[in-house]
């Protein structure tokens, strides 16, 4: 009987351990939102794309140029989200090879879950062949043979874009580990923060009192500078290599 007591004393005493403490938390009780206009594509896991380009077999494969203007330069086209929600875009021009593609879908593939998610590329598959001289080879007797192909992209162009019923927070630790991991400089978007950078791009030339622009001073031709700088300078005024 004694030792009932004990124990109830034990618990009633202020300086009970198993006691817990009140705490003023902080709660939030928003409603989730909802994704009723979310459209999933036929195949919402991204496809492998293939190493070499398919070819009829009565055509050889043909050899190219480095053509480095498929990568100076923004993207015209394919520089926009076509479901209004997340990506990877590219903000420097690079190459993508093969072991790109996989990496992006392999990545993808653990951790996203597709039964409430979607991912469609927004490149072509690799494409530009190029070539190269077996090491210790003497220089001269040819061009070289292909050794592999690569997908050139510029500036502003979308790598892949994700979607579905899902929030930004919940992705957006995935797509920056891939930026980082691509050939080129490369950032984790969305549909709000793309609006976002360009309505801050539409106020900077609004509101700019700096009136010594690039663009002033190429197209006035100040200090000659139109003896030095390149064509593509003229074309994008110092905003793209």
């Amino acid at each position: 009987m004694q030792v009932c007591r004990n124990i109830t004393k034990l618990f009633l005493t202020p300086h009970c351990v198993l006691k817990s403490a009140p705490v003023a938390g902080l709660q939030s009780f928003e409603p989730s939102p909802v994704f009723d206009d979310v459209e999933f594509p036929e195949r919402n896991k991204l496809r492998i794309a293939p190493k070499v380009p398919q070819m009829p077999s009565q055509i050889r494969p043909y050899k190219m140029q480095k053509k480095l203007r498929l990568m100076r330069g923004p993207e015209e086209y394919h520089n926009t989200l076509l479901h209004k929600q997340y990506g990877i875009i590219a903000t420097g021009g690079g190459r993508m090879k093969y072991c790109h593609f996989e990496l992006i879908r392999l990545m993808l593939v653990r951790n996203v879950d597709y039964e409430k998610v979607f991912a469609i590329w927004r490149v072509p598959d690799p494409w530009q062949p190029i070539t190269k001289k077996s090491a210790g080879s003497r220089m001269g007797r040819g061009k070289g043979s292909i050794d592999h192909y690569v997908t050139p992209v510029k500036a502003g162009q979308v790598i892949v874009e994700v979607g579905g019923k899902i929030e930004f927070f919940e992705v957006k630790r995935v797509l920056e580990n891939l930026a980082k991991r691509m050939p080129f400089d490369a950032m984790a978007v969305s549909q709000s923060k793309l609006e976002t950078m360009a309505e801050n791009k539409r106020k900077l030339q609004e509101e700019n009192l700096n009136p010594w622009t690039w663009k002033y001073i190429i197209q006035n031709n100040m200090l000659g500078c139109h003896k030095w700088i390149s064509k593509y300078d003229r074309r994008w005024f110092n905003e793209y290599l």
